[in-house]
């Protein structure tokens, strides 16, 4: 095992929303009927010719807007390597073909072709596409891990002493018994620091988390011992699929902060992650005591992690805890994402 040297630091960086996103697409439907309302009520002579208005003013614009998200969708992985300039400029254009060439189409079609209708069709896309752009603009800085990784390093600050403590003084143990697991185990704890205050940005393999939990799990299992029990059911795990980093291990570390540390007997931790249909499900299960105040602070990790799946995929991520008498269970869902070949 290599420990990497540099921390990467990286600024926000602005990116076009995913088209692929459900979340996305709906979002994209409503502005344009919004957009179409507002046209309607500002043309409409009165309140009973809103409704007819608004049918003469959204029927035209269904084809574009259809058009527009399936061209938008196949395209969205070529506009993501593209700088956010180039990606804006490049949706713009398209949209202004798009409504070209549907209007030319209608316009045949029909043989119609009303005097300013086309350039009336531009200034409605243009705005249409502005003002969307601008709200995913503003959504992305308003879920930004630069801003929750302030919450998250909030979190890390009462923690992190107390693990890296309790770490240190394990692998002391280790150095004259056991100095080959005294190595590995600051090797494991290197890494998990380094990723910890690295550009946590990007989706990242699955594969990559799990190795990141397992060796954090290997660093607590020097101090607890037979207290600690990990089970994992990786059997049908998309090995391929991108996710969120830090997503599964801050929610182990949770499960031993608060299932098993407090308490003197053996805990079970179980982690289940396997795929159904196009959604990768992360199931991960610990004890649970209602009594004592050491559950103090899981509502911030589960909003930081919250925000993170947000902001990547929108409403097709969700994240549900619940508890039982003796167990407290997280289930995170995510669309089934893979890197390009």
């Amino acid at each position: 095992m290599h420990v990497k040297n540099s921390i990467n630091q990286n600024v926000h960086r602005d990116a076009l929303p995913d088209f692929r996103n459900l979340g996305v697409i709906l979002r994209m439907v409503l502005v344009v009927l919004a957009f179409s309302l507002f046209v309607a009520l500002a043309e409409a002579g009165s309140w009973s010719d809103v409704a007819a208005r608004f049918l003469q003013v959204a029927a035209p614009v269904q084809p574009v807007l259809v058009l527009s998200i399936l061209v938008l969708y196949a395209a969205s992985r070529a506009l993501h390597k593209l700088s956010y300039r180039v990606g804006v400029v490049i949706v713009f254009l398209t949209e202004i073909i798009v409504v070209t060439v549907v209007h030319r189409v209608g316009a045949e079609l029909f043989s119609g072709n009303p005097v300013g209708q086309l350039e009336r069709y531009w200034v409605f896309t243009a705005a249409v596409t502005a003002v969307l752009l601008y709200y995913f603009y503003l959504r992305s800085r308003a879920l930004s891990p630069a801003l929750s990784e302030a919450r998250l390093q909030a979190l890390q600050a009462r923690i992190r002493p107390h693990f890296l403590f309790n770490s240190i003084n394990a692998v002391l143990s280790l150095v004259r018994a056991e100095p080959k697991r005294a190595e590995a185990a600051l090797e494991d704890l290197a890494d998990l620091f380094r990723v910890l205050m690295a550009d946590n940005r990007d989706l990242t393999p699955l594969t990559n988390e799990v190795e990141l939990t397992r060796q954090y799990l290997a660093i607590e299992e020097l101090r607890l011992g037979e207290r600690l029990t990990v089970e994992w059911h990786t059997e049908n795990m998309p090995a391929d699929a991108l996710i969120p980093p830090l997503v599964l291990q801050p929610l182990v570390e949770n499960a031993v902060y608060h299932g098993i540390e407090p308490h003197s007997e053996a805990g079970t931790i179980s982690i289940n992650i396997y795929k159904v249909r196009d959604e990768v499900h992360l199931v991960l299960r610990n004890p649970y005591r209602s009594y004592g105040d050491h559950h103090a602070g899981n509502k911030m990790a589960m909003g930081n992690i919250k925000e993170r799946l947000a902001l990547h995929f929108d409403a097709e991520a969700r994240l549900r805890n619940t508890v039982s008498d003796n167990a407290y269970q997280v289930h995170i869902v995510i669309p089934y994402r893979r890197q390009p070949r």
